[in-house]
């Protein structure tokens, strides 16, 4: 069917698609937003003031909620119904799916950290992967752009891991916790620095939303729209210039193509009737995340595109990378019986410790390239199922020392930067499809050494720190056994990586594929690289700032 009251078709409600929408549709393009999972309002839907003691499990986590019953994905998780996905032998890969409009930007853990110098031009420093098409100068100043539409509050510390922003973009960041100066001095005496972590929390009330309150946890959602998620900002705010039509429930099945190759719009299922819509559109942009994206170029093949949908490079697929994941904590006997204050702030680390050692990488002294971080778990926290420490007996004993442990124990999270290897990629599954008959992902997967290596080194960093802290760490876990699986920190990107090459990119550095140039892609797949830091903030940044060129190639005729 033929419909011609949008200029540009957008799959995907999450960072990159909301942010492309927003960006399109106030520069007067009409968009038209198709949502694979369903509405969502977190405005009426968000238990932010339920406390753990009133969700089932105490808010604790299961295999049907992953993060526990009051987690804003509703419908979601790294398993969701009729949506199988599979794995070739020795593989262990878990892939999240948020299907909810807004995608995972309901329920992220909000951390923007720019990119730097450094993790543009990684493969120009140690030859390991691929640069970006650009440099970090390029995208600077599209980066204070976003985090003053998005709201981040922070500082600027000089830290050459942590590009500055202009003066005036960040939001004053949230005061440091008690536990985590203690984090900084011990971690001083190593010569490691520590810094405020960038969040997405408003700390100042902005356009429609409030600042933040303090008073429960982002994961729930946010009904205020203090820490962001598209659902209460970017697609409101697209919506409102009257050039944005969303239809949710739709999944779509494949990108459509005439004799010649050429995009002339999409296929979807519509979930609730099973109908099968056809849409014509002049141009499609993809960011249904980084292997939903993928899945859907790959399922889309044709006499002109064989092995998929611009994937004459038959890089599409290939290049999966995600975070890396390791954890370490204990209890500090320092920390024991100390008075009792709010200590919720935005819930999150106020405080965390930023890669320290480009130098030394520089000088060939560490064992694995590129670098990682640590966020600080922390504070007088509600509790839920689980209380830290170690309990014997029964009663008033075992109260009388869970409230002396209380607030006593501070967890160290890694987070790394992954390189792409030959054993990481996804491809299609020919043998098993969703409910809708739709053939599904296939993922497989390998840690490298280098992964191992720094998991080692970072478990080794933090002992260090604890052991600063008074902590009795005991013997570090082997890094292979602590390591996370693939996919479990939700930072997979790459699949559609950018170049400056068609024969080993799929798309250029405005995320629009070399073989169809009414096809853009703006989510994570079109990453070059993997740095340590969370990668929504540069989702949203790269899609701001893609969209806004398609916007003068639709004014100037050219697309």
């Amino acid at each position: 069917m033929a419909n011609t009251d949008f200029q540009v078709l957008v799959v995907g409600s999450g960072a990159g698609g909301a942010m492309a929408a927003y960006e399109l549709t106030r520069q007067g393009i009409k968009v038209l937003m198709l949502e694979a999972g369903r509405d969502y309002n977190p405005r009426a839907e968000t238990p932010m003031f339920n406390r753990n003691a009133d969700a089932p499990l105490l808010g604790s986590g299961n295999k049907d909620k992953d993060f526990g019953f009051y987690d804003a994905t509703v419908d979601g998780g790294w398993s969701v119904p009729d949506e199988p996905y599979t794995m070739d032998e020795n593989t262990e890969f878990m892939w999240w799916r948020a299907r909810m409009l807004g995608g995972r930007t309901n329920h992220w853990g909000r951390f923007s950290l720019r990119f730097s110098e450094h993790d543009f031009k990684g493969k120009t420093r140690d030859g390991h992967g691929a640069d970006w098409p650009f440099e970090y100068q390029d995208i600077a100043s599209w980066y204070d752009k976003t985090e003053t539409l998005v709201g981040v509050c922070g500082a600027n510390t000089g830290h050459e891991d942590m590009p500055d922003s202009a003066p005036g973009v960040l939001q004053p960041p949230p005061k440091a916790r008690v536990t985590e100066l203690l984090v900084a001095a011990a971690a001083g005496k190593e010569g490691i620095r520590m810094a405020p972590m960038h969040r997405a929390v408003l700390t100042r009330a902005q356009d429609i939303r409030q600042k933040c309150l303090y008073a429960t946890s982002c994961g729930r959602g946010c009904s205020i729209g203090a820490a962001f998620q598209t659902t209460t900002s970017l697609i409101p705010l697209a919506k409102a210039t009257g050039n944005l039509t969303v239809i949710t429930d739709a999944m779509v099945r494949e990108v459509r193509t005439d004799d010649t190759g050429k995009v002339i719009g999409v296929s979807y299922v519509n979930k609730s009737s099973g109908e099968n819509v056809e849409l014509d559109a002049p141009v499609v942009i993809l960011a249904a995340s980084a292997c939903e994206s993928a899945r859907i170029m790959l399922n889309s093949r044709s006499d002109k595109h064989p092995a998929g949908l611009a994937n004459s490079s038959g890089q599409i697929g290939r290049n999966l990378m995600d975070s890396t994941g390791a954890n370490l904590g204990a209890y500090i006997p320092a920390l024991r019986n100390r008075p009792r204050y709010n200590e919720d702030g935005h819930t999150s680390n106020h405080l965390f410790i930023p890669w320290w050692e480009h130098d030394a990488q520089a000088k060939g002294e560490l064992d694995f390239p590129r670098g990682y971080h640590f966020e600080i778990g922390s504070g007088f926290r509600e509790p839920g199922a689980w209380v830290a420490g170690d309990f014997q007996g029964y009663g008033v004993e075992v109260k009388e020392e869970a409230r002396a442990a209380y607030g006593s124990y501070i967890g160290f999270a890694l987070r790394g930067e992954m390189l792409p290897n030959d054993d990481c990629y996804m491809d299609i599954d020919e043998t098993v499809t969703d409910k809708w008959g739709i053939p599904v992902a296939r993922f497989h997967w390998k840690w490298s050494e280098n992964e191992i290596n720094q998991v080692r080194h970072g478990l080794e960093t933090a002992k260090k720190i604890l052991t600063n802290m008074g902590a009795e760490v005991g013997a570090l876990p082997d890094p292979e056994e602590a390591i996370l699986k693939g996919g479990q920190i939700i930072h997979e990107v790459g699949t559609t990586r950018m170049g400056d090459d068609p024969t080993n990119s799929v798309t250029n550095q405005w995320g629009q594929t070399w073989d169809c140039d009414n096809l853009f892609v703006m989510d994570a797949g079109v990453f070059a690289s993997n740095p340590h830091k969370n990668c929504t903030l540069t989702i949203m940044t790269l899609a701001m700032r893609n969209a806004d060129w398609l916007a003068k190639q639709i004014k100037q005729g050219a697309m």
